[in-house]
């Protein structure tokens, strides 16, 4: 759209007619867009699995982002200077080089905090092109879209414990989340539906984390009607939302109110944390790393610092999980071996219908 822009304005205006400003705001446009564009491909592939979910590096990957981030703000100037549409395709090229070197050193659970950036430089590509276009529609709209993301950003690097500047360039100097992991073949204590209907319906407070587990299964609904029998029995149930559940940002919010969960059931990391030590059973579903106690207690893990829900000190865990694969970060969860801790293996929508049937047969 910014190249169309571009050729629109020189053509109708002539070279020494279009406002500076204007072309400033092409430019921007087509870098900025192109670098969100290319980089939400290779974030697709990522989440998807489509290539490798952990950090790719190679010698060099510095010094080629660098040079092309110089050479992108040296054709931007070029275009306001003298406006070429060559130039414009040029810089478009340039910044979808520039998009995948951004997002090839990211890895793991630091993939989300990614999406959220390129997010709110889509807004600001769509204000910018607004501006151009004399449409306030656009100008008002990318501006709010592209304010949310920067937000949202800073909130999930925050939640993440480490800047954004680590987590866009941390697997450079071994920072990163590591990405996928190898199985871990140490016991571990399972059960079946059965029990842990027994462990949920003798409870008094049950907290429920819902990760990205539930979302790949589709099993929003039959969890909320899982909630909301036990709370026929008289059994208080609240869900316990970490920032950077999921894949992408908010997803869980998105996720639960698809399934017209009561907002008010949901809890923020910093107001149900405090009330882990009170409660009987943590039902884990599908989530890992923000539940991981190596943010809290090992230096050097990829997650160490990062703000998690304290499920570690409930009463009961209950781990609803496919395998022993780790989570999104690549780490072992020592939370899995735990004496407190009851593993349900199996997709989560499968697991949760044969738990329900348990629980209302009770």
């Amino acid at each position: 759209m910014a190249l169309l822009e571009l050729h629109e304005v020189v053509a109708l205006s002539g070279f020494g007619d279009v406002p500076k400003f204007d072309l400033a705001a092409i430019a921007f446009t087509i870098l900025v867009g192109s670098v969100s564009f290319a980089g939400s491909l290779v974030t697709f592939a990522k989440l998807q699995e489509l290539m490798t979910t952990r950090p790719v590096i190679f010698p060099g990957l510095p010094v080629a982002f660098g040079g092309s981030l110089l050479a992108a703000v040296g054709l931007s100037v070029l275009l306001v200077i003298e406006p070429s549409l060559w130039v414009g395709v040029v810089l478009a090229l340039l910044g979808l080089g520039l998009g995948v070197l951004l997002v090839l050193p990211v890895g793991g659970a630091d993939v989300p905090i990614v999406i959220s950036l390129l997010n709110a430089f889509t807004g600001l590509t769509v204000a910018a092109g607004g501006y151009v276009l004399g449409n306030t529609l656009l100008l008002v709209a990318g501006t709010l879209v592209g304010a949310a993301g920067t937000l949202l950003t800073k909130l999930m690097a925050t939640a993440m414990g480490r800047s954004l500047l680590n987590t866009l360039f941390g697997a450079l100097k071994g920072g990163s989340t590591l990405g996928a992991g190898e199985a871990s073949d140490r016991p571990v204590r399972s059960a079946g539906a059965e029990d842990v209907a027994i462990l949920l319906g003798y409870a008094s407070r049950v907290i429920v984390i819902p990760g990205y587990g539930l979302a790949v299964a589709q099993a929003q609904h039959t969890l909320r009607e899982l909630v909301d029998v036990l709370g026929e029995k008289g059994i208080s149930v609240e869900y316990a939302i970490h920032p950077v559940a999921g894949r992408m940002p908010g997803h869980m919010n998105v996720l639960l109110a698809e399934a017209q969960v009561p907002y008010e059931q949901l809890k923020e990391m910093d107001d149900i944390n405090g009330e882990f030590k009170q409660t009987d059973v943590v039902l884990v579903v599908g989530a890992n790393d923000v539940v991981n106690p190596a943010a809290k207690t090992t230096p050097g893990a990829p997650i160490y610092g990062m703000p998690i829900l304290n499920a570690d000190e409930a009463r009961q865990i209950v781990f609803m999980k496919r395998s022993m694969r780790p989570g999104f970060a690549g780490i072992e969860n020592e939370l899995l071996f735990d004496p407190k801790t009851t593993l349900l293996f199996g997709d989560a929508k499968e697991t949760m219908g044969k738990l329900l049937a348990a629980v209302k047969a009770m």
